[in-house]
């Protein structure tokens, strides 16, 4: 099995963090939201992704609760979008550099730090979702500026990507660039070049839907009769094997799935311990990549 560390910034962090959007659906159940985070902590989960636009400021307020400078876990937070109460969305995009900074004085506020480990800026050039229309067409150079500002202030202390082209990351290199989530799955596979050059440049690769698409006609890792036969054989779940690939395929990745759920949280976590032999992750392999660059409107 791959080792079960890998490097996020100046850590070195479990290859298996959590993805807190989901905790949005216990809006009405605190505590159990509360509960649920400081289980992860218990079971050794060190990264945490998050953002402001999550349950319009409810995850970060549970996580600002739940975790203590003790706990020594990273929190990754991003910008870009914007809560949006009320809306035909529950996000609007904020891609203006005076709207990244808003937005990273918000997360700083509503976290209760006084500097934000890891901070995505949230470019959506690719990938499934939103596309920015009229003055949120900005040129990344513009918002790398802005980042790269905020940084020299103290008040983020590293830079990452989402939702970006190959050749974006390639611009944003010489900034300083810690990790990119795009969505990327065994069934989508479309940015593989791109994983490629994060682990040459040592950049973290944190896919988001890494089972594939969560929106309708997105190809889905757990649809696959090659994922269940192996999840068969090997006495898992299919989820559990469309992850244990990922951390299979390349030192670099990092997963955060997100759930709203105890057992799935720990299932989840247990993916850790799954081993994926040649003739396994051969079979895996062999399975069409299907684009799911798809623009939601």
């Amino acid at each position: 099995m791959t080792t079960q560390t890998a490097a996020l910034a100046d850590r070195t962090v479990s290859r298996i963090g959590y993805g807190a959007m989901q905790l949005e659906r216990l809006h009405d159940r605190r505590d159990e939201a509360v509960a649920l985070l400081r289980r992860a902590v218990e079971l050794g989960v060190d990264h945490v992704d998050t953002a402001e636009f999550y349950g319009f400021g409810f995850v970060n307020d549970v996580i600002r609760e739940v975790l203590r400078p003790e706990d020594d876990v990273l929190v990754v937070t991003k910008v870009g979008a914007d809560p949006n109460p009320g809306g035909h969305l529950p996000l609007r995009l904020a891609q203006r550099p005076e709207q990244l900074r808003a937005s990273v004085e918000d997360n700083l506020r509503s976290l209760g730090v006084d500097r934000l480990a890891v901070v995505n800026l949230r470019r959506l050039d690719t990938g499934p979702g939103l596309r920015p229309e009229g003055d949120q067409v900005v040129d990344l150079d513009d918002q790398l500026a802005v980042m790269t500002a905020l940084r020299d202030e103290g008040k983020i202390a590293a830079i990452g990507l989402s939702s970006v082209t190959l050749d974006g990351l390639r611009r944003a290199l010489p900034a300083g660039v810690v990790c990119v989530q795009n969505a990327y799955s065994l069934v989508s596979r479309d940015d593989e070049d791109m994983l490629q050059l994060c682990a040459a440049e040592d950049i973290a690769w944190v896919p988001f839907f890494p089972l594939g698409g969560s929106f309708p006609n997105l190809p889905k890792a757990t649809d696959e009769p090659t994922v269940h036969a192996v999840a068969e054989s090997l006495g898992v779940t299919p989820s559990q094997v469309g992850l244990a690939w990922l951390l299979h395929h390349a030192p670099n990745v990092l997963l955060i799935p997100g759930t709203a759920n105890t057992a799935h949280l720990e299932a989840n976590i247990a993916v850790s311990g799954i081993t994926l032999d040649a003739e396994a992750l051969a079979r895996l392999d062999g399975i069409e990549s299907r684009s799911n660059d798809v623009a939601i409107g």
